[in-house]
């Protein structure tokens, strides 16, 4: 009765380093996935800035071409 009983808290002992393994991995896993939630807000921020830029530089190329063109046609 004894060695059964030492089987079964040993077996709970397994189980309980176990659940604490995949507790930590969870709590690990749960930080990377915050991070990369924050890198990924990071760079859409940045994308929709260079989207502004690139869309005001091509406007503002495409009233020089204009103005070029308003200068030639009057010469």
């Amino acid at each position: 009765m004894e060695t059964q009983a030492r089987s079964v808290e040993d077996e709970l002992a397994a189980l309980s380093r176990a659940l604490d393994a995949a507790l930590d991995r969870l709590r690990r896993l749960a930080e990377e996935n915050a991070s990369l939630r924050r890198g990924r807000d990071q760079l859409v921020g940045e994308r929709a800035a260079l989207m502004t830029r690139n869309e005001q530089a091509r406007a503002r190329v495409e009233a020089m071409i204009e103005r070029l063109k308003s200068l030639e046609n009057a010469n």
